[in-house]
């Protein structure tokens, strides 16, 4: 019963600063501490498309549903505020997989100091649905986004890519504190994660700068996932297409002035790798530069959803 959840879920959550009035009532009261600009994002995450609950333990699709955007927002290097949760449970076994989901949210929210404010229950005869909106704080330098991006920038990557579904795309970290710390420290042009696969993320923070986008393949970081995968697939797929077109690394892909990314390089301030993995350019669409210095057209491939 849903009055069970909200009982349970006034328990168990966390008291956190920015919530005057949480769970129980129609809307959440927060306090911004004081934001001028306020971020929002929202993922819708299922059973049987996003994770596989016959597979997994629920809590590590819950946490899952809440890193997506917290993802997100440090793709906007936003600093995460508050958020609410729209669950459709199965009517058989629902307010069990709710608690077990909330339990996977609560660690990931603590550790970012977000404040889950409430949301919404309801249940039908199909599959989990999760749908998570959160809000993030614009921090003094402003929004990182994806239409910033000049001729000349520097292409950064975070971490490594390619072959998340062996597991990575339900434990990653999102890249919050690396993205504050980088837009905090250094001039940053524009930013996405790499939520459908490099080659498609990249091409439409190029879109939308209105620039071409040249990558250096030598330079791609190539999860060891994304090894594993090929060999295991035995189909001809190589590790650097995983890397260029799998999806869901949620790692951050940078548009950065050339002196900036070079002191970036120098200094080293993450914990995680950093690579330059190619440059913005003049004109349009997404290229490789060959061993001879020949740039040929790189199709843009991954994930995209399909309807009509």
């Amino acid at each position: 019963m849903e009055r069970d959840l909200i009982r349970w879920l006034r328990q168990r959550l966390p008291a956190h600063p920015l919530l005057k009035r949480g769970i129980g009532d129609d809307a959440a009261v927060l306090d911004l501490r004081g934001a001028a600009e306020c971020a929002v994002t929202v993922d819708a995450l299922m059973d049987g498309v996003d994770f596989e609950l016959r597979e997994i333990d629920p809590r590590r699709a819950g946490r899952k549903a809440l890193a997506v955007n917290l993802s997100d927002l440090a793709a906007m290097a936003a600093e995460p505020l508050a958020g609410v949760v729209a669950l459709v449970l199965p009517k058989t076994g629902g307010l069990e997989l709710a608690k077990n989901l909330y339990e996977g949210m609560i660690p990931l929210a603590e550790k970012f100091g977000l404040a889950i404010a409430g949301g919404d229950t309801n249940s039908w005869d199909g599959p989990l649905v999760v749908s998570i909106t959160l809000l993030g704080k614009i921090t003094p330098r402003g929004a990182l986004t994806r239409c910033g991006a000049k001729a000349g920038d520097r292409i950064l990557a975070t971490g490594a890519l390619g072959g998340s579904i062996l597991g990575r795309h339900l434990d990653f970290e999102p890249r919050v504190a690396e993205a504050l710390l980088l837009n905090e420290r250094y001039a940053l042009h524009a930013g996405i994660d790499v939520s459908d696969g490099l080659s498609l993320d990249l091409s439409r923070m190029a879109e939308e700068s209105g620039c071409g986008a040249l990558l250096d393949l030598d330079n791609i970081p190539i999860a060891d996932d994304a090894r594993r995968l090929a060999a295991q697939l035995s189909d001809g797929s190589t590790p650097l297409e995983h890397a260029l077109a799998d999806g869901e690394d949620f790692d951050l892909l940078l548009a950065v002035p050339p002196d900036e990314a070079r002191r970036i390089l120098a200094d080293r301030p993450l914990s995680i790798p950093l690579a330059e993995i190619g440059e913005m350019i003049p004109g349009r669409g997404l290229w490789r530069r060959e061993a001879n210095g020949k740039l040929t057209p790189l199709a843009p491939r991954g994930w995209e959803h399909e309807f009509a």
